[in-house]
C-alpha cells in the first residue's frame, strides 16, 4: 500500500487525504479508493502478476483511445504492479439488480432496462475494441484456440468433476472434449476479428449516475468468438434470468451486433450460442471448484447449485453431439447434493408435512386477510411477525387483476413496476434475515411470519411467497408457505 501511496503522490503532487481498501472479489488484486484534498476520488490497484497488469494497462489504453466505456489509466508504476485510474463509483450492475435476484429471478422494469443497456453496449467493446488491437498483449494467451479450450475443459475435470463424480472413463471423456473443442474453435474462423472479454458478468459492469454501463476487469480478454461473452453474461450462475428474459436480451444483443458486422441468421446464432453456454458452464464449475473446494472460499461453493441448475436446464433443452460427455454431465446433475429437492406431495398437490418440533429450524410463512383474523401458530410457541401490506398499492382495485392472485404474472408485474412492494420487502428481508440467523445459532426449531392485506389475495400472497423463497434460497432450511385464503400450501424442503 505504501508504494501505491508513493505512486499517487508522484502523480498528483500531494499525498492522498484518505485511502480506503475496497472489498475483494475473486482475484488476488487489491483495490483502494484514494481521496484528494478537494474530495475527488480515484481508484488505486496493487496486483501480484506483472503480466496480468501489463495486459490490463495495454487494453485499457487501447480502449480509451477507441473511446470505449472503460476506466481511464492515470498513472502506473515502472514495474506495472501498481496503477491509478479514474473512479467509476460504487454501484455495479450486480448490485443494481439485486432485487431481481432476491426475488428469484423476477426483475422489474428498471432492472431489465439496465440489463438491456449493458448487453447492447457489449458489441461496441467486442468489435470496435478489436480494431487495431495488438492481441499479443493479452494474457495468458492472445487468442481463443483449441489448446485454451482443452485447458478449461480439463480445469473443469480436475477441479470439479473429480471432486464430485470421480468414477468416469477418462479416455472417453477426453475424446468428447476434443470434439467439443474442435466445434468451438471453428466458431473463431470469421472474417471479422472480435475481442473476447471472457469474464463478462454483472460484477464487472459499473453504472454511473445516469445508469450508463462501464466495463472493468477485462485483463483476461483475447481474440475470440463473440458468443462466449453472451453466454458468460446471460448464464451467470446466481442471476437466475428467466428463459423469456434471456431470449429478449439475446435479441437485443443480436440487433446491436448487426450494426457493426454481418451476422448469421438469428436461428443459427442462437443454436451456436448454446454450444458456448455448455462450455462456459463447465468452465465456471471448474472455477467454482478451485476457488471453493481448494481455496475454501464459501461464496463460490454457495454458487455451485445455481450453475448446476443452469446445466440441468441446458441438457434438457438441447441434444448435444457428445454422448459420453452428456452422460457424465447428466449424472453430475443427478447427484444427491445437487438434485432438486422433492416437494411434499399428496394426491398430486403440494402439502405441508407435519413437523414434530425436533431438529433444525423450520420457518412458516402465511398470507391472510385481516377480515378473517391472523393465522394461529401451529407450533404452539406463539409470537413471530405479522406484517401489514395495506400501505402498498393494491392491484385488487383494478378490474384486470380482481380474479388473479399475487402468484400470477400480471399481478407480479403490476406490483414490481409500481415498486412500493419492493421497498416494503427490503425492510422485511433485513429483519427476517437477522432473526433467522439468530434462531439457527440458538438452536430454535420454529419461526413464523404472516402477511396480511385486505383480501389476502394480492399483496400478502406476493410478499409471503417471496419471503419464503428468499429464506429457503439463502439459508437452505425447511420453509412452509401457506396462502390461507387461496387454499394453497407448499413446502420447500431443507437442503
Amino acid at each position: 500500500m505504501q508504494k501505491l501511496k508513493e505512486l499517487y503522490t508522484t502523480w498528483h503532487g500531494t499525498e492522498p487525504v484518505k485511502m480506503e481498501k475496497l472489498p475483494g472479489a475473486g482475484s488476488n488484486r487489491e483495490y483502494y479508493r484514494m481521496t484528494d484534498e478537494n474530495g475527488k476520488t480515484y481508484i488505486g490497484c496493487v496486483g501480484t502478476s506483472k503480466d496480468e497488469n501489463h495486459a490490463f494497462l495495454a487494453l485499457a489504453k487501447h480502449f480509451t483511445k477507441r473511446k470505449l466505456p472503460v476506466p481511464k489509466v492515470l498513472a502506473e508504476s515502472e514495474d506495472e504492479l501498481r496503477y491509478i485510474q479514474n473512479d467509476l463509483g460504487s454501484l455495479s450492475l450486480y448490485d443494481a439488480i439485486k432485487g431481481g435476484r432476491d426475488a428469484g429471478g423476477r426483475y422489474n422494469v428498471k432492472e431489465k432496462e439496465l440489463l438491456r443497456r449493458t448487453i447492447r453496449e457489449l458489441p461496441n467493446v467486442q468489435i470496435r475494441g478489436a480494431r487495431g488491437l495488438d492481441f499479443s498483449v493479452c494474457y495468458p494467451q492472445p487468442a481463443f484456440d483449441q489448446e485454451g479450450i482443452l485447458f478449461d475443459l480439463n480445469y473443469f475435470k480436475y477441479c470439479f468433476l473429480k471432486e464430485t463424480l470421480p468414477d468416469f472413463h477418462e479416455l472417453k471423456l477426453e475424446a468428447n472434449f476434443r470434439l467439443l473443442a474442435k466445434d468451438l474453435e471453428a466458431s473463431t474462423s470469421t472474417p471479422v476479428e472480435s475481442f473476447l472479454y471472457r469474464d463478462f458478468q454483472a460484477r464487472n459492469v459499473m453504472l454511473d449516475a445516469k445508469g450508463k454501463p462501464y466495463f472493468i476487469d477485462f485483463q483476461g480478454g483475447r481474440r475470440g468468438p463473440y458468443y462466449y461473452d453472451v453466454a458468460s453474461f446471460l448464464w451467470q450462475a446466481a442471476a437466475r434470468y428467466s428463459d423469456s428474459l434471456r431470449k429478449e436480451l439475446i435479441r437485443e444483443y443480436y440487433d446491436s451486433l448487426k450494426q457493426y458486422i454481418e451476422v448469421p441468421s438469428f436461428r443459427a446464432f442462437s443454436e451456436r450460442l448454446q454450444l458456448f453456454v455448455l462450455f462456459r458452464t463447465m468452465q465456471v464449475l471448474g472455477a467454482y471448484g478451485f476457488r471453493g473446494y481448494f481455496e475454501r472460499k464459501a461464496h463460490f461453493i454457495e454458487s455451485i447449485p445455481f450453475a448446476i441448475q443452469n446445466l440441468r436446464d441446458l441438457l434438457a433443452k438441447n441434444d448435444f453431439p457428445y454422448p459420453y460427455l452428456v452422460t457424465i454431465l447428466k449424472e453430475l446433475t443427478e447427484l444427491p447434493q445437487f438434485a432438486p429437492k422433492p416437494k411434499v406431495q399428496k394426491d398430486g398437490k403440494a402439502t405441508v408435512s407435519k413437523y414434530d418440533g425436533k431438529g433444525p429450524l423450520v420457518v412458516r410463512v402465511y398470507s391472510f386477510s385481516f377480515h378473517k383474523g391472523i393465522p394461529e401458530d401451529p407450533s404452539g410457541n406463539g409470537g413471530g411477525y405479522v406484517f401489514d401490506c395495506r400501505s402498498t398499492h393494491n392491484p385488487g382495485r383494478y378490474e384486470p387483476y380482481k380474479k388473479l392472485t399475487g402468484l400470477d404474472e400480471p399481478v407480479i408485474r403490476f406490483l414490481e413496476d409500481d415498486g412500493e412492494i419492493l421497498t416494503f420487502l427490503e425492510s422485511v428481508y433485513k429483519l427476517a434475515d437477522a432473526h433467522v440467523e439468530r434462531y439457527i445459532k440458538r438452536g430454535f426449531t420454529s419461526l413464523m411470519f404472516s402477511f396480511g392485506c385486505t383480501g389476502g389475495q394480492h399483496r400478502s400472497v406476493y410478499s409471503a411467497q417471496h419471503l419464503a423463497e428468499h429464506i429457503h434460497e439463502k439459508y437452505g432450511i425447511e420453509v412452509h408457505v401457506e396462502h390461507r385464503e387461496q387454499g394453497i400450501k407448499k413446502c420447500f424442503s431443507a437442503l
